[in-house]
């Protein structure tokens, strides 16, 4: 009976966190949309370069903790995307790129598969 509950409570601890991963990225994704709309230099930009690029510091810190639930390899992977994204944002940010949509879509694809 109580071990019923228990994985009761955690699925739904479990899918509550991947609405609450969807639901930062779904923010991204709006952050980012908003920045290219009104410019790559403007307050928006600045915002949502900076609020993706915690948001992946944080995806990658937990995709590559031991206690991380998915498959080595697809962390692998996923880690790498977090590592291109950061370095698409770094670019934005330091005024060499304008490319708000690459990293949108990438951001859409990843957020689909959670």
């Amino acid at each position: 009976m109580y071990q019923a509950r228990y994985n009761d409570i955690m699925d739904d601890g479990a899918a509550s966190a991947k609405e609450r991963e969807r639901s930062l990225f779904d923010q991204s994704i709006m952050m980012l949309e908003e920045a290219r709309d009104e410019g790559a230099y403007s307050f928006k930009g600045i915002e949502a370069v900076h609020f993706t690029s915690r948001l992946w510091v944080i995806v990658i810190e937990d995709l590559g903790s031991p206690e991380n639930g998915l498959p080595p390899q697809l962390r692998a992977s996923l880690i790498s995307i977090g590592i291109y994204i950061l370095k698409e944002l770094e670019e934005i940010r330091q005024g060499r790129s304008t490319d708000y949509d690459g990293i949108i879509e990438i951001t859409r694809t990843i957020r689909d598969r959670i």
